[in-house]
């Protein structure tokens, strides 16, 4: 499993509805596309659920990784960049994915919560620590899907978690917060449950 996410951050005064439009009418083509794991396209208004930009940005978890590749070397994200400008995209190591009890559901919010390991820590025992909260969490009602990925280069912990109610009480502690416009998961299936070291 592979994370990715890139964000495109807007002026202040940005429509975000033509955001909105832009999943209406575009999103449903990656609901098929295969080796996507899923996608959830997201976004974040300025003033609301704390956020300070208006911001697009999608988060993926892929099964395949060629399937990543195609897909950034492909049309879709010739889309992106045609629009946006070519965006930084960051990528992680899948370490631990866990279908939640609503994992039947659609959800409507994700949060994103990053933190530099440490130097000097034990990495097993970290990633371990975070897979153990994170499957704590997949527990919680409302859940649909919960995530631990690991970039390597700069020693960055991702947590990732999908919920199903747009207005639930999310703890601070799960990150920054997104609203879902979409959500393509065609190979959901291939992502797997539980830890991946």
């Amino acid at each position: 499993m592979h994370a990715m996410q890139y964000a495109v951050t807007l002026p202040a005064d940005y429509d975000m509805g033509i955001i909105r439009e832009r999943v209406r009418s575009k999103g449903h083509l990656l609901d098929g596309y295969e080796g996507l794991g899923l996608k959830a396209y997201g976004m974040r208004e300025r003033g609301v659920d704390g956020s300070p930009v208006n911001q697009y940005a999608p988060f993926y978890l892929w099964a395949d990784p060629e399937a990543m590749n195609r897909f950034l070397l492909g049309d879709g994200f010739r889309g992106v960049v045609r629009d946006f400008g070519r965006p930084v995209v960051q990528h992680w190591r899948g370490l631990f994915h866990r279908p939640g009890p609503a994992a039947g559901a659609v959800p409507r919010a994700y949060t994103r919560r990053a933190e530099t390991l440490p130097e000097g820590a034990d990495l097993a025992t970290v990633v371990a620590e975070a897979a153990a909260e994170q499957e704590e969490l997949a527990s919680s009602d409302g859940v649909h899907s919960a995530v631990v990925a690991l970039d390597p280069r700069h020693w960055e912990l991702i947590r990732f978690t999908l919920w199903v109610d747009a207005a639930a009480d999310v703890p601070p502690s799960a990150g920054d917060r997104f609203e879902v416009l979409h959500l393509s998961a065609p190979d959901i299936a291939g992502l797997g449950a539980g830890r991946q070291w």
